[in-house]
């Protein structure tokens, strides 16, 4: 009886499947067009899936040993069973083969099983609980019907009744594998997800690579569209990468502004996109709801707005306002999916056709077009807090092996200590460098993260042409926002520079014997990683090794390195400052004072800010370029010890 079932079961569930494919890419296609070298992603999908991926999912040894159990299991399985039960071919091995796979897959199963028992909060419930029974059943149903197949029971083995149990367990685990992947069950991510990573919008993340600039806007093309209104104005694959979501809930979970209490929880916010793209409600949402907002209020169709002025909307401005661009979700997504581009692209449409930006908003970018900076100050001012230093000029030496970029923090007074303090280090180590001075313009970094991608543009490209007057070998910045836009975001507009963030430099100087410190004395020290100089960026280790230079052991926080918390600076969250329960920098100088550091080395100005503005810290802020600049000592100085006897001497002070 059996002999007869399966193969009728297993092509219809196939068949369905290809129906729910078929249905699903329709869905995906309602998106712009996007060109993607289809064969090359699709050759290129096994590698991404099975190393690139896993080096995110491998983070969690437990579950990527679960994972791999579990879908390895399963795509085997599946393919045997379609060899064996299906066109009936069992000899040789592939009989027991797939009784292995089935084995391996219901091992994996054990595991799920075990997770969702008690399930942390970041995890989707709903139909999501079931899934380990639906795995179980599968791999359970699999192994005792091919038993017969390779000869370890009679064919005729049990009754007809237990032909119409085990094909009935049979029908349960197909209709979750194979008719819920493509018709929207919870194995869903399983094709999405396979495709997601062959039609990747930003395949340079694959092979080690690393993308973290924002696409620009084609602004001279007046039928292009000005950022993303509707679900169907995103690109046709970050559609297929919002369908690729397996709610796991790991960007809810290093997400700043949903741990503040803010709107916004990634997860949620990815699944709106899902919902807005077949059109519904979110009713059906089974994972944590966006902070003080119920689920089931939220409602959106693939032509209709994202945000809605009026009525019933997809998601709330104020949720889209509310992340700081730390690209902590992005980080930890084990289907490698954008949010933050996402983000940036609706709030594209809500500032450039309806100027709607949040409290300070509007006023920033009104400074910026008015006065080149967002504090509205006077541009002819930007060099006044350094007339005591004598400063190269560009315009009056035209090359200079170092062009200092000083960014927005010339206008802050406790910036302009950092600045003085990395003046006195690049002096101390001898190197040619010089300024733009009054030619200097915003990096344009907070107008692009706010959603004004014209005023980006045009302070960029401004840039640009002054920076093409001069001969310079390498650009040094003590602000990770604005070296991140100069090395990979001004390229795409012509302007393609070698950037250096100041601790990477002052690394680089030290290694090349041009730097010498006296050893450490203070108390002890942790250090924050800003998230454009870390994620964004991936330098972690260089301003370590400064403060190891300087003779300083760091007391990581819990939260550091790729995974560090944000500040709450970025993305101009700021500027709108959308209210929650508690504040991102009082959080973040929390996990300080569990380290007990007396000091918090940071190297961002927006960093410096936001953790000095933390009523009762616990621990004194300084900037790298400060610790560097106090330590600093002439070679002179430094003799008659050698530099090797220098540094050993300062390493055994540390010890």
């Amino acid at each position: 009886m059996l002999e007869t079932l399966l193969p009728i079961l297993i092509f219809s569930a196939l068949g369905l499947a290809v129906i729910g494919a078929w249905r699903r890419i329709r869905l995906w296609r309602q998106g712009r067009p996007s060109p993607v070298p289809i064969l090359k992603g699709l050759v290129a999908m096994p590698r991404r899936y099975l190393v690139d991926l896993h080096h995110v999912v491998g983070r969690d040894k437990v579950m990527s040993n679960t994972h791999v159990a579990t879908a390895g299991g399963f795509v085997l399985a599946a393919v045997l069973m379609i060899l064996v039960h299906g066109l009936g071919l069992a000899q040789g091995v592939l009989g027991w083969a797939l009784l292995a796979a089935s084995v391996l897959m219901f091992v994996g199963s054990l595991f799920v099983a075990r997770r969702r028992r008690n399930p942390p909060a970041r995890l989707s419930k709903g139909p999501w609980m079931r899934l380990p029974k639906s795995l179980m059943a599968f791999s359970l149903s699999v192994f005792l019907i091919t038993l017969p197949t390779v000869g370890v029971l009679p064919e005729d083995v049990g009754s007809w009744i237990l032909a119409v149990v085990l094909a009935a367990v049979l029908v349960w685990g197909l209709g979750e594998m194979f008719f819920g992947m493509t018709w929207g069950g919870p194995m869903k991510h399983a094709f999405a997800g396979a495709l997601h990573l062959a039609f990747h919008r930003r395949a340079e993340r694959f092979g080690g690579g690393r993308s973290t600039g924002l696409k620009a806007l084609n602004l001279d093309d007046p039928k292009a569209p000005l950022g993303v209104e509707t679900p169907s104005d995103f690109t046709w694959n970050q559609l297929l990468g919002f369908d690729a979501c397996v709610q796991c809930g790991r960007c809810e979970a290093v997400c700043p502004a949903f741990a503040a209490g803010q709107p916004l929880n990634p997860k949620k916010l990815i699944q709106d996109m899902v919902v807005g793209m077949a059109g519904g409600s979110d009713a059906n949402y089974a994972g944590s709801p966006y902070p003080d907002k119920p689920v089931g209020e939220h409602h959106g169709d693939p032509h209709g707005p994202i945000v809605a002025r009026e009525g019933k909307a997809l998601v709330d401005a104020e949720t889209l306002w509310s992340c700081t661009t730390c690209r902590a979700c992005v980080e930890e997504c084990p289907m490698m999916i954008e949010h933050v581009d996402a983000i940036v692209d609706m709030r594209r449409f809500l500032t450039l056709e309806h100027g709607n930006t949040p409290n300070k908003g509007a006023e920033v970018l009104d400074n910026l077009i008015a006065t080149d900076n967002p504090g509205g100050f006077d541009p002819g001012s930007r060099m006044h807090w350094a007339a005591d230093l004598n400063l190269s000029l560009m315009r009056d030496v035209k090359q200079a092996d170092v062009l200092l970029w000083l960014g927005d923090g010339a206008f802050d007074m406790r910036n302009q200590r950092t600045l003085r303090a990395l003046i006195k280090v690049l002096r101390g180590a001898g190197v040619d460098f010089a300024v733009l001075g009054n030619e200097e313009r915003d990096s344009g970094d907070v107008a692009r993260r706010l959603g004004d991608e014209a005023t980006f543009q045009s302070l960029a490209k401004r840039n640009i042409a002054i920076l093409s007057q001069y001969r310079f070998q390498r650009i040094v910045t003590c602000d990770p926002h604005s070296f991140h836009v100069l090395k990979n975001e001004y390229g795409e507009l012509g302007g393609n520079y070698e950037v250096f963030h100041h601790s990477t430099y002052i690394a680089e100087l030290y290694e090349a014997g041009r730097l010498y410190f006296t050893p450490w004395k203070g108390g002890s020290v942790t250090y924050h990683d800003p998230c454009y100089l870390g994620r964004y960026n991936g330098e972690y280790e260089a301003p370590r090794n400064v403060l190891k230079a300087l003779g300083i052991e760091v007391k990581e926080m819990a939260r550091s390195g790729y995974r560090s918390r944000c500040c709450g600076g970025g993305g101009g969250a700021p500027i709108t400052d959308i209210p929650g329960k508690q504040r991102i920098p009082d959080m973040r100088m929390n996990d300080v004072k569990e380290t007990g550091a007396e000091l918090v080395a940071v190297g961002c100005p927006q960093c410096t800010a936001m953790l000095e503005g933390v009523v009762d810290a616990t621990a004194e802020i300084r900037d790298i370029a400060e610790l560097v600049a106090d330590a600093l000592v002439t070679e002179s100085e430094a003799r008659p010890q050698s530099t090797a006897e220098a540094r050993i001497a300062i390493k055994e002070v540390a010890s």
